[in-house]
């Protein structure tokens, strides 16, 4: 593939704060402003390059060695931490180590997860549609999105009951990470205490799970091997914590959507009830509509051109999934949500070597999870307390979302 055309736009008249309390509520204007008058431009925080259209989005992910996953492992790693883990996962490397890393982590995290767990994913589901009160305004988010991945990641991690709450603490304090700045010394001394605090844990069960393996995800991978090789202590606590924002924190954020868009069109509720069928494709346009993992960070390589722009090495990038999905070049219509499109719907889930792995596993905690709600509840009203988001650059949902479900 050719490196994207070159053409000239007027510049935007203002530096874009994607952290604005505004554009974290609604960005979707904003991105498309963005691919319109400039795809590929600096935006704050930071003076970050964001590339908004589909077209230079896949050009960055279809060449890693132009790009290199080392952007993220900058994000990770700023001057005030040293030892976070996500800046030593797979997430952060390049070939060959990445396809080393993948390829363990693959023997451990395949398709017989899902075998495995699905049983579990089905009672948590049903749990969860009980216990959601009738006619009474609750917070969709500890009520229904928070169970389901806390109780998955815990089942997968042999993980204690009383720990699974600390999962989804860690976790959505650790989605703001990418918002610190460089000055902010409070948020800084409590995100390296959060960072410690779930290392610490993580150490003494791995250490644990070295000495007496069980029937769970970590002893597998403790135990996989390849050609000889097996996963150092420090490549395993990067997937730990990578499993904590793209296992717990993508997929809770994928609920919350999936609630909000019942409420905000109850004729779809109507139709999935009456329509069961549609469920899956409804899940996928819920990622296409409002993707989970809304950046994804790369580290240019060298001198390169996109969309019109010189970059010079070693900028900083941005590559804005959920502008991506909603560009008239991915799919018609982009703004409407119609759970009856058939296009493929991947890109929410990254492109190439970093392809999510646990893509299915999302899916099939978010389709469980939909199906029991229709199983007990016809509709869904806003409740009294306004919705609340979440402030970073890599995942986007509610922090707060006050709904009621209706039996009627």
């Amino acid at each position: 593939m050719d490196s994207p055309r070159f053409t000239r736009r007027a510049p935007m008249s203002e530096r874009i704060n994607l952290l604005a309390p505004e554009v974290r509520a609604n960005p979707y204007p904003l991105y498309a402003r963005l691919r319109q008058h400039a795809p590929v431009s600096q935006v704050d925080p930071g003076g970050i390059w964001a590339v908004s259209r589909y077209e230079d989005v896949m050009y960055v992910l279809k060449h890693p060695q132009l790009f290199s996953s080392e952007g993220f492992r900058q994000a990770y790693r700023p001057a005030w931490i040293s030892n976070y883990p996500l800046a030593d996962s797979a997430l952060v490397m390049d070939p060959p180590r990445h396809t080393r890393l993948r390829g363990l982590i693959n023997r451990a995290f395949g398709t017989s997860v899902l075998t495995r767990i699905e049983p579990r994913v089905r009672e948590i589901a049903a749990t969860i549609a009980a216990n959601l009160p009738e006619g009474q305004e609750v917070d969709f988010v500890e009520a229904f999105s928070v169970p389901m991945p806390m109780g998955v990641l815990g089942e997968l991690l042999g993980l204690a009951p009383e720990v699974h709450p600390l999962l989804v603490r860690w976790a959505q304090h650790l989605a703001q990470f990418t918002s610190i700045g460089p000055a902010d010394t409070a948020r800084q001394e409590a995100m390296r205490a959060t960072v410690n605090e779930a290392r610490g844990h993580f150490e003494r069960v791995l250490a644990e799970r070295r000495r007496h393996p069980g029937d769970d995800l970590m002893s597998d991978l403790v135990q996989a091997r390849m050609d000889g090789e097996s996963l150092s202590d420090t490549e395993l606590l990067g997937f730990m914590f990578l499993l904590l924002i793209g296992g717990l924190e993508t997929t809770l954020h994928l609920m919350s959507h999936v609630a909000l868009r019942l409420h905000l069109q109850p004729e779809l509720m109507t139709l999935l009830r009456e329509q069961p069928a549609l469920v899956p494709r409804f899940i996928e346009e819920a990622l296409r509509h409002e993707p989970p993992a809304q950046g994804v960070m790369r580290l240019t390589s060298e001198e390169t051109e996109l969309g019109g722009v010189r970059l010079p090495r070693g900028v900083r990038m941005l590559l804005l999934m959920g502008s991506a999905t909603r560009d008239e070049a991915y799919c018609a219509d982009p703004d409407r949500f119609d759970p009856h499109r058939t296009a493929p719907q991947n890109l929410p889930f990254g492109h190439g070597i970093h392809f999510c792995l646990g893509s299915q596993l999302a899916r099939l905690e978010a389709r469980l999870s939909l199906e029991a709600l229709l199983a007990r509840f016809t509709r869904l009203s806003a409740g009294t307390q306004p919705i609340q988001w979440n402030s970073s650059l890599i995942v986007r949902g509610p922090t707060r979302l006050p709904l009621v479900a209706h039996v009627d």
